[in-house]
This record gives C-alpha cells, structure tokens and sequence, in this order.
C-alpha cells in the first residue's frame, strides 16, 4: 500500500522567487553600487574641465549634469544651472553631450511595480513566516492553528506493491470471511440484486502480533479502493469535543470517497463500555464513542463504505458498539496452529536467502504458541545469525537457534557458571527430561542444555509435541506438573539440598494446579464449578475468584497437595533411575548441549 500524501509545491514558485530576487537587485542595489562610483563636484570644476577640454561623455539630465573626464577614468556629477552657453562651450571642447528623452509613464505599471508586487511580495514572505512558526508549534493541525478537529487519518491506495491476501499465511478462516467484503466491493450488485446488506462493521479480534492490521491492509490491497487507517488513540484529545470533531471528519472524507475502507486500530482507547455516571458522563472518551456509534448508525445501507477495527480486548468494547447494524461481524484472528506456522515461516521465508535442506515442519513445530510477528522475528533473527557467522544463506540450525534466542534470549558469552553450579544445573535439567521421559502422553524432548542465556536462564528443557494438541485430559496435566517438578527433585535426590533455580518450575506448576481445581472441574469436591473467570484472555489470561473466602480456602490446601503428589511422584522416578540420571547428566555436564535424540538413545541404552 502506498500511502497518499500531500503534493509538493510546483517548481514554478520556486522560480518566480529566483526572478523576483534577481529584479530586486538589478532595480536597488545595481544603481546604488553605481551610485557609490560617481564623484561630486560644484558647477566651477565643470566649467573649468570644459575650458582645458578635459571632459569626455556628458549626459544632462533634469537636475543634474553626469560627465566624464577626457580619458573615461573618473565619473562626475554636477547640479543643473541655467546656462546658456553650455551647449556651445560643450561642442568646442569636442564633448559627446546628449540630454534625456522625458517620456510620459504608464499609470497602469507604475501601480503594478509600486503598489501590487509589494503587496505581492510582503504577502509571499508573511506565508513563508507562518509556515515556519506552524511547523515549530506541531503543524497546521496543532490546537493552536485550528487544526484541532481533523482527523489526521493516513489515506493509503493501491501500489504494485500493495498487501495481498497471498501476502497473509496461517489465517485462513480469517480471509475466508473477509473475502465476502472484497467481493462485494469488487460487484455490489449481485448483492444489491438479491436485496443483501453487507456487514457495516467487522471487528477482527485476536492477540498481540497475529496480523490483525495486516488482514485490514490486504482487504484494501485486493479490493483496490482507498484504504484510511487510524489508531483509536489518535481520537484522544485534551479539549471535549475535539475527539468527536475528529470521527465526523474522518467518516466525511470516506463518504466523499467511497467506496473504501476505514480502519480502526486498537478500538479499545475509544469503545470502552461507559460507566453510569461514576465520573460525569460528559468526558472526552464517551462524547467521542457516542459520535463514532452516530456516524456508523447513519450510513446507508450498501453505500460502499465498509469499517473494519481491531482489537485484543473485545471484552471491554461497549455494547452498543458491537451490536448487529454496527459491528456485524467478529473474526477472531487467532494463534495460527502448526500448518498456519509453517506456512507464516515459509512467507517471510521468501524475502531471505536460504541453504538447501531447510525443514519449516520442524521449525513449525519448535515454535509452538508463537504468533506471526514472532515467527517473523524468529526468521530475521536466523538471517542476523548467519550475517554473523559470515555465510550468505541461512540454514537449519540457525532457525533453531532463533527460536532459542525469541524464547530464552541470547547466550551470555561472559556468565561463567562454578564447577558445582555447573553439576547442579546439569542434574536440574536432565531431572526435568528424565521425568518427562518415563511418563505416558509427555512431549518429546528436542534439547537440553545448560548454557545461561540473557532472559535469566542457567539451562532449559526444551520439549516438543509431534503434532496440534487442543484437548488435555486430567493425567497429562498431572504429568505436566511432575515434570515441572522433576528439577527440584533431581537436586533433592542426588545432592540433598535445593536451590533458587526451580522459581520458575514452581510458579508455573501452582498455576496449572490452580487452573485444574477452579476453571477445568478436575476435582471431585468441586466438580463443574466455576471458581475462577479469565480476564483479558488475549492479553496474559489474567484471572480473578469468584467464590467465597472459605472456598478460597480449600482451593489452596488442594493445591498444595497436588503438587506436592507430583513432586513425590517426580522423586520416586528419579531414584528408581538412579543410575541413568546420573549417566546423563555427566554427559550433559561434558557437552553442555544434547539434542533429543542423544538423550533418548543413552536412556534407552542397557545398564
């Protein structure tokens, strides 16, 4: 998409001030420099010059006498008196004499030079004074120039490298139900024709970085009509009424150019459901949703005009906003599962060099739970990667390693861990595969290592699911848990002490137990009662309880004993593995880094 910006000013401008200069100097300084050149003498040195004949050019003008001496070095300048003998004093001396020629001035240009081009150039320079002091006080659309009320509003239209569909992978549903909208802007009247109504509004919803701008810029890019985008915050303003000034001239540009596209990014700063009167119901955020549900109500049907918005909080949208007549239609843009990944890797695949031999199913499946714009990051990370190693393509190994760095961050060149430290964190993760191992329904491990890396991490298991999993039954999660608790209990089993390394292990493991009891029904005390509500799903899944203080309780004492459950359980694989656990981790300890298939082969391998 191209974005549509103000012309620049014609070069004609330009050149009129270039000859405006130039006449400026040839009428006022040009004379004024001949000026400074010329001598004054009284009307006796003139008479006595031309006595001795010492006088050359003589120009008698009407009040004054301009002569030069017999050799032209010297200019002079005398008054006009009234002799009249000097012109026959002049021809003896064999003076070149002449008198100017008076000619009657034209009225019409003596007010064009002495009257229109000051006016002309005073009000060029005063413009050109204002356009300074706008710029210096935010623009011409600062509050203080009256600029309060506009929009703003970025116009994009169609480019040859304009956003296509082909340029969106792994939301393929999402384009299935924006398609509809390309359709009808392509040919409204097959629509018209049947007497249907296209969706006024459509909110695309979804987390963070999953292509909800880039879908809205693809609809433009296929439907080939003018494209404003505008973020919500940009409705925000200090004055009331500035915000609702904005949306009316927002929504008048688009009327004046339909059919388009209008886009609101993160809607969320401007729908926000209003409060009944707890702060004044005369803000500036409400008067400005109030005018965006006006505008957005009085549109007529099929006039070609189609609003599409964002957000990752559609929880916290005012009803009336997302009503049908107003936003028709949701699209949820979701995380994209493994073929969605591989197909994001294999798009932005396109705009790098790569080595031959490159697997995106593997990659796909090692970053899993990322969303686009980490799989995008993922992918220049790995280009970065082979820049500085010094090769011209990226292979395998460094789309592994840039999955490494998105989630735990880069290695920490200069952390250098003690030989105990060293021993214990190498036990620490080899206690974390061990247990994963030896239990059913648990993922794969990928990789194991102990190198400390910048996110704060000495080491990490890292465990990979062979395909999509979207369902997870009681003893999966129980194993989940054991195996979280598997570092722990490696350390209490082979040294007899513990350390601050399991931090992470053990907040992870309460919140899964937690989940478990209050929002999965996985207790038989509790049953299918909800004890906790999920705020913000795709910003973190924020939670809140929503039972008593003496349920809170419970919850916490059953909490406790299941993971303590699996921590016993975690112990008991450990020690019955004793000698396997320690094999492993020497090797571990030596190598510092161990792929799945080393681990699995020195497990599997007779005592």
């Amino acid at each position: 998409m191209k974005e549509v910006k103000t012309p620049k000013k014609p070069l004609a401008i330009y050149y009129t001030i270039v000859l405006l200069l130039i006449l400026l100097l040839n009428v006022v300084l040009v004379p004024w420099m001949n000026e400074r050149q010329i001598k004054e003498v009284d009307y006796g040195t003139f008479m006595s010059m031309t006595e001795e004949k010492n006088i050359g050019k003589v120009d008698i003008e009407s009040n004054q006498i301009i002569f030069t001496d017999k050799d032209n070095t010297q200019v002079y300048k005398t008054g006009l008196m009234d002799d009249s003998g000097l012109t026959e004093r002049l021809y003896t001396a064999g003076a070149e004499f002449s008198s100017e020629i008076v000619e009657q001035g034209s009225p019409v240009l003596s007010f064009l030079i002495w009257f229109v081009l000051p006016i002309i150039l005073f009000t060029a320079l005063g413009n050109y004074m204002n356009k300074k002091l706008m710029d210096k006080m935010g623009g011409p659309n600062s509050m203080m120039f009256g600029g309060m009320g506009r929009s703003n509003a970025k116009v994009y239209v169609q480019s040859t490298e304009g956003i296509h569909f082909s340029d969106v992978a792994g939301e393929d549903e999402a384009k299935e139900n924006l398609q509809e909208i390309v359709d009808y802007l392509h040919d409204p009247s097959k629509y018209k024709d049947i007497g249907a109504q296209m969706p006024k509004g459509i909110l695309l919803v979804g987390p963070p970085g999953t292509g909800k701008t880039m879908l809205a810029k693809a609809v433009a890019g296929e439907s080939n009509v003018p494209f404003f985008s505008m973020s919500g915050s940009e409705f925000v303003e200090m004055f009331v009424g500035m915000g609702a000034s904005k949306v009316r001239d927002l929504f008048k540009q688009a009327k004046e150019k339909a059919p388009c596209i209008v886009f609101i990014d993160e809607i969320d700063a401007i729908g926000q459901k209003r409060n009944s009167g707890q702060y004044g119901g005369n803000d500036e955020r409400e008067q400005t949703l109030n005018q965006l549900l006006t505008e957005m109500d009085g549109f007529e049907g099929n006039n070609g005009v189609i609003i599409l918005a964002a957000t990752n909080r559609p929880e916290s949208l005012d009803p009336a906003l997302t009503r049908p007549g107003r936003f028709d239609r949701r699209v949820p843009v979701e995380l994209p599962d493994l073929k969605g990944r591989e197909e994001i890797l294999k798009v932005h695949a396109k705009k790098i060099a790569l080595a031959p031999g490159v697997d995106f199913s593997v990659v796909a499946r090692m970053a899993s739970g990322a969303s686009g714009a980490e799989l995008a990051n993922i992918v220049n990370e790995a280009a970065l990667r082979a820049v500085r190693a010094g090769r011209k393509s990226v292979t395998q190994a460094d789309l592994e390693e840039s999955i490494e760095v998105v989630i735990a961050g880069y290695q920490k060149k200069n952390s250098i861990l003690t030989d105990k430290e060293k021993c214990i964190v190498a036990y620490h993760e080899i206690g974390h595969a061990l247990v994963a191992a030896k239990q059913t329904h648990s993922a794969p491990v990928q990789k194991i290592t102990i190198i400390p890396r910048t996110s704060g991490a000495l080491g990490y298991t890292m465990q990979v699911e062979e395909g999509n999993h979207y369902l997870m039954d009681k003893t999966e999660l129980e194993n989940k848990i054991a195996t979280l608790t598997g570092g722990r209990a490696a350390e209490e089993v082979v040294f007899g002490s513990i350390t601050t390394g399991a931090s992470n292990d053990i907040e992870q493991a309460t919140k899964l137990a937690r989940a478990m009891l209050t929002r999965y029904g996985m207790s038989d005390d509790f049953d299918m009662v909800a004890l906790e509500t999920v705020n913000n799903q795709y910003l973190g899944g924020d939670t809140s309880l929503a039972c008593s203080a003496q349920t809170q309780r419970e919850i916490d004492q059953k909490v406790v004993a299941l993971v303590k459950a699996q921590h016993q359980k975690a112990i008991q694989i450990l020690t019955d593995n004793r000698e396997k656990l320690d094999e492993l981790a020497k090797y571990l300890y030596q190598k510092e880094t161990i792929t799945g298939d080393e681990f699995m082969e020195i497990l599997d391998s007779p005592q």
